[in-house]
């Protein structure tokens, strides 16, 4: 029987005494996954030959797991039956980058191991830092006076409304508290990127003649909180795109955008919950004669593409969890790590040619135009 083929996050072993090699397997695939799987009793092609499994071969295995990863991990190791075969199934899973197998650090690299230069080792302590105390529930300098009640009332009633916060509208104070935006007396740069009276997001948009950042025809910028700027975005983007006039006999007609709206809102959106703060540029969105270009400061994962999270069922990477967990409350989100999906379902519906690209400082979602007869309203 052939079980499966070796990837990213699963490995192969015939045996247990392939337990040292499968510690560094371990170690590889958690520092480039954070989860997977690993199988004693199968050959890397996949083929299924079992072996002898006992308490103590499962305690030995548990064993060299624990003693020989740093930091520790506790993985789940078992016996199960593949084929009528015994076989050992060892599953993990850890955040605390970067790991190590006999002092040395590992990256996955399709189903082999790599070791870790200096240098990468240094961007995943970076990493690490940055996990440990990310931006988004940092203190921002502010006091809760700068945080606007009316717009806090007015998410509590939005979340209410989806379903997804049961509590209602205390006061001020006590809601930052209960939304965990408050560190100490401070409220977070959460709190005051959602609510704050002088927000500290910005938004730059253009207007382009041709298919280059060269003439422009309009260029705006405006300051505010990451919802009013989402909702500038997204009627500027309406404002200067083509749309196309359907009849079907009724009084009404109805207007078609050439590109699919919930889906530029979903790249607005996800521009602010994934942008990094600690990058000195602004989002942008940029209309050309060709295509809309939505960009955020903030690289994509290392090591992840964009058609991981359309495709597969990639576990989403948080760069600012409490921001994502805010908008995941009032249903600006829907779940988590299912934006890019959403942009890709809704373009493939509508027949919009879509892409994205992974700059060195940024990730823009580009959404291409096309030529439509029977326009209703045009730039």
């Amino acid at each position: 029987m052939i079980f499966g083929q070796e990837s990213e996050i699963l490995e192969f072993k015939k045996t247990t005494a392939e337990t040292k090699d499968a510690v560094t397997d371990v170690v590889a695939i958690l520092n480039k996954h954070q989860r997977g799987e690993l199988y004693f009793g199968i050959k890397n092609d996949g083929v299924v030959v079992g072996q002898t499994v006992s308490g103590s071969t499962l305690r030995n295995v548990s064993r060299a797991l624990t003693e020989n990863i740093k930091p520790q991990i506790y993985p789940t190791v078992e016996m199960v039956n593949i084929d009528c075969k015994d076989c050992i199934r060892v599953q993990f899973e850890g955040n605390n980058l970067p790991y190590f197998a006999y002092g040395k650090a590992y990256f996955r690299v399709a189903d082999e191991c790599k070791q870790l230069s200096p240098t990468e080792l240094e961007s995943y302590f970076k990493k690490k830092r940055c996990l440990v105390s990310p931006w988004d529930s940092s203190p921002s300098g502010r006091t809760a006076e700068d945080i606007n009640t009316n717009f806090l009332r007015s998410y509590i009633k939005k979340a209410n409304d989806g379903g997804r916060l049961k509590y209602k509208f205390t006061n001020r104070d006590d809601i930052l508290r209960r939304l965990d935006l408050m560190d100490g007396d401070e409220p977070n740069n959460t709190a005051v990127a959602m609510f704050g009276k002088n927000a500290p997001f910005e938004i730059q948009m253009a207007v382009f003649a041709t298919d280059v950042k060269h003439t422009f025809i309009d260029i705006d910028r405006a300051r505010g909180t990451i919802g009013q700027l989402v909702d500038i975005g997204e009627r500027y983007v309406q404002q200067n795109i083509r749309w196309r006039v359907v009849r079907d006999g009724s009084p009404e007609r109805t207007e078609i955008p050439e590109v699919p709206i919930c889906a530029v809102r979903e790249a607005l959106l996800n521009s602010y919950a994934h942008r990094d703060a600690s990058i000195p540029q602004i989002n942008e969105v940029a209309v050309y004669s060709n295509r809309i270009e939505i960009y955020n400061p903030g690289r994509f994962p290392e090591g992840l593409t964009p058609e991981d999270f359309i495709k597969s069922s990639e576990k989403p990477v948080h760069r600012n969890p409490l921001l994502a967990q805010i908008l995941y409350y009032s249903k600006d989100i829907e779940s988590f790590g299912t934006g890019l999906r959403l942009i890709a379902n809704e373009c493939e519906a509508a027949g919009v040619r879509y892409g994205f690209r992974c700059g060195k400082l940024g990730f823009t979602v580009i959404f291409y135009r096309t030529e439509i007869s029977g326009l209703g309203r045009d730039l």
